[in-house]
């Protein structure tokens, strides 16, 4: 019976109508209803899947009309001889399994390595997913995309980027680049110094094709962003590799050599860190005294959260030497897959070339989209709303990492991005680390594939927000502190051993009001806090962008109690103390060490 065959399923979005021709029309072309085969009448069918007779009546008419079916008069709906047309017939004795062979031997382009995955394919149905790059569908701006969409295929659109396959990339989004995601980076640029490519990957793969052999030497960054290493070592050449400081690559001698810089100034894979200003120019100086090309990988710009993100590269170079690759918003890159390239009109000239060998262009309905999503406003709407949403989630991921693992690890001082580069304690493998946490539900990025050397450190790994809701953050980071404590543990300091005076409620009392104390959070900056007499706190944190908060703490049962109004979620947290010389040791409530603070200005005996 037919109505055994199709199945309807209320909980899709797709009408009945449309679950029934996709039904009829998968059994017709696998067989299921061979040619000439008779199907039941519309009044049949619809009391058998129980639906009613219109839907059937508008699902065979329009079957009819794209003819798989054919009504015959007075014998009934029959599907039509000319669908299986065309096709091959399977014989039995060609229908059968070939037998594996190894053509290895044959390979001649093959990479020499393969990159291990930063997560499993299932990473969804993880409750704490902190893998960066992936991200939940509700980020994807559906309405705007698909106005964007529609836009892009009337018949008047069709008809104009039609006129351009193999020949161009598209003007209307060339403009569009130029005057609305450029200027953002302080570039200018005319459209002949504009390359679209299918990705950022895509342009980075032309542009080691059109200037590396095993002839260059390239410096990169260590770590660094293993698909382009892989890029490189793929076309023969010899890489130098660049350590990393907190204010970018390292610029020195070693570079003298080297023909090509590759970086990734904005937020550096994988560390996040944002390179400053003076290393930008000491970089430029450097190309320029030794006729150095610059690549420059900008993928991330858009997430600056504190201050303003520093100008590219390509903006300060007054010698027309960096080639810059960009890319939309990578919530939107997984569907559209839209880069681009910017550099000398010679350069675009041999670099399109090259593309014609390997697509010749990407596809201009979808570039035409973009096109059109970016001159309507969306992008910029988008990404004020992306900015916002990965902000608080980033706030929300240093707070947590401040509060449940302060002793223990340090992000280092960047200024925004999507991810958090940690260091755990030095007896900490970050490669059991993130196996165990996958055991609880916790996704961690491994960090092995983004070094070269073997002897890069084991205590690292990394955390990103884009792929996990906010409200899921702190209680991923409070379980991930709780993996690395019961890790760690029999290294780690403890009331019972710590070296020192453990103060008791007198000793407290007489320490603590009017004195300063100075710690370091775990993101790189000081912080000072100040407990008044009276009972009053206030706090301020160092650098640029500092913080302040203002809060209460108190003595009681020999431990010191604090309750920020902001900071530490506005939890009450109270502290055995040991003074060890002008320092200050803070354990919790299970003994465990927190934190270590110095006293300033202190002077008083303890008792």
């Amino acid at each position: 019976m037919i109505s055994r065959l199709i199945h309807i399923d209320t909980s899709l979005n797709d009408s009945l109508q449309s679950q029934i021709r996709q039904k009829l029309v998968e059994g017709i072309i696998v067989g299921s209803f061979p040619s000439g085969s008779k199907l039941p009448s519309s009044r049949k069918l619809a009391k058998q899947l129980e639906v009613s007779r219109n839907t059937v009546v508008l699902v065979y008419q329009t079957l009819i009309d794209e003819g798989y079916i054919e009504s015959r008069e007075r014998s009934g709906i029959y599907v039509t001889s000319q669908v299986h047309q065309g096709k091959v017939s399977i014989t039995q004795a060609s229908n059968h399994l070939l037998k594996p062979t190894d053509n290895n031997y044959r390979f001649k382009g093959a990479l020499a390595t393969t990159n291990a995955t930063s997560c499993p394919a299932n990473w969804q149905n993880f409750p704490y997913s902190f893998i960066d790059g992936k991200f939940d569908s509700s980020l994807y701006p559906v309405k705007e995309w698909r106005e964007a969409t529609n836009k892009a295929n009337t018949t008047r659109e069709i008809y104009q980027w039609a006129q351009l396959q193999g020949k161009e990339d598209d003007p209307m989004l060339l403009d569009e680049i130029r005057s609305k995601i450029l200027p953002r980076r302080g570039i200018e640029a005319s459209r002949d110094e504009i390359l679209i490519t299918a990705g950022s990957q895509q342009a980075l793969f032309l542009i080691t094709q059109l200037f590396v052999n095993n002839s260059v030497k390239v410096a990169v960054e260590e770590p660094g962003y293993p698909e382009m290493r892989e890029l490189l070592l793929h076309q023969g050449a010899e890489l130098v590799y660049q350590p990393i400081d907190v204010t970018g690559m390292e610029v020195n001698e070693q570079l003298d050599s080297c023909d090509i810089i590759y970086t990734t100034p904005s937020h550096q894979t994988p560390t996040s860190i944002t390179m400053s200003m003076s290393r930008r120019d000491e970089l430029l100086k450097k190309a320029h005294q030794q006729d150095i090309l610059i690549i420059e990988d900008d993928f991330e710009f858009e997430s600056n959260f504190l201050g303003q993100p520093h100008p590219a590269l390509r903006s300060l170079d007054k010698d027309n030497r960096v080639v810059y690759v960009s890319c939309l918003s990578k919530v939107l890159a997984s569907g559209v897959q839209i880069g681009f390239i910017v550099a000398d009109a010679n350069v675009i000239a041999e670099l399109r070339k090259l593309r014609k060998l390997v697509m010749r262009n990407p596809p201009l309905n979808n570039q035409r989209a973009v096109a059109y999503f970016l001159s309507l406003g969306y992008y910029d709407a988008y990404m004020m709303h992306l900015h916002k949403v990965f902000f608080e989630r980033w706030l929300t991921l240093r707070e947590a990492l401040n509060i449940y693992l302060p002793n223990c690890i340090d992000t280092g001082p960047i200024q925004g991005g999507t991810a958090y580069w940690v260091t755990g304690p030095e007896q900490l493998n970050g490669e059991y680390l993130r196996e165990k946490a996958a055991e609880i539900g916790i996704l961690i990025e491994p960090v092995k594939r983004y070094f070269t050397t073997p002897e890069h450190p084991e205590n690292c790994f990394r955390l990103g927000v884009t792929g996990i809701p906010n409200d899921k953050i702190r209680e991923g980071v409070s379980k991930l502190a709780e993996l690395i404590h019961q890790l760690t543990n029999e290294f780690e300091e403890k009331l019972s051993n710590a070296k020192g005076k453990l103060l008791n409620n007198d000793a407290l009392q007489q320490v603590l009001p009017d004195v300063q104390l100075e710690c370091q959070m775990v993101y790189g900056v000081p912080c000072t806090i100040n407990l008044l007499a009276n009972g009053e706190m206030f706090g301020i944190t160092g650098g640029k962008d500092h913080e302040l908060d203002s809060g209460r703490w108190w003595i009681k049962d020999g431990m010191y109690y604090r309750q920020w109004n902001l900071w530490g979620y506005g939890e009450i947290k109270g502290f055995y103390v040991i003074m060890d010389g002008d320092e200050m040791k803070w354990f919790d409530q299970n003994h465990r060490f927190v934190r270590q603070l110095e006293l300033k200005g202190y002077n008083k005996l303890v008792p």
